[in-house]
């Protein structure tokens, strides 16, 4: 039985005709019951909004940016942020609809995005921020190559625009992968 990553997927920069499903496609991974369907839930530490139509949009338009999509049979079923920053890549908005969680396309989309990024834009490292009190999410992306680097940052305490947090110990984490070339493995003609 073909899984979720073996399907035929189709990835592409986002559109602002995009924006509406791809608001609801982030909404759905992390925020109110839906989200529990998935195990990238976030519904029992914030409350309210992931996103919204404006910072999704604001993304597309970026410099930059891009707003990585991923359809299968054209329905958006992914998608995750890039930014060019110099040496590095900034890697967010990640979402993946809860129904196809745990077969294995996000490993797909993430390792798209990391070759997308060393191949266009020449980054050497991958960097993103995740709710420290995430293990299970930090985890998935250790498994992937992501180091803890203990550099953290507030969580926006005040502003609605990124949820109404349930706990007041929340902050991010820098997590950074490096991102190297495949190597090529040259072997001697034999006769």
């Amino acid at each position: 039985m073909p899984t979720a990553a073996d399907t035929a997927l189709t990835f592409r920069d986002a559109t602002d005709a995009d924006v509406d499903a791809l608001v609801e496609l982030i909404e759905s991974a992390y925020r109110g019951e839906s989200s529990r369907t998935g195990w990238t839930t976030e519904a029992d530490i914030l409350h309210g909004q992931r996103t919204d139509r404006e910072a999704v949009l604001e993304v597309v338009e970026a410099p930059d940016s891009r707003l990585l999509t991923v359809e299968r049979e054209g329905r958006i079923v992914a998608c995750c942020h890039l930014e060019h920053r110099g040496e590095h890549a900034y890697f967010g908005m990640f979402a993946v609809s809860p129904a196809l969680q745990g077969a294995g396309l996000g490993r797909t989309v993430i390792a798209e995005a990391e070759r997308q990024a060393r191949e266009g834009w020449g980054v050497t490292e991958m960097h993103m921020t995740v709710i420290t009190v995430r293990e299970d999410l930090i985890a998935w992306y250790e498994r992937r190559g992501y180091r803890r680097t203990g550099k953290t940052a507030p969580f926006p305490y005040g502003d609605e625009r990124f949820g109404v947090p349930q706990r007041d110990d929340l902050q991010f984490e820098l997590l950074v992968k490096e991102l190297v070339r495949p190597s090529c493995t040259v072997r001697p003609l034999t006769r």
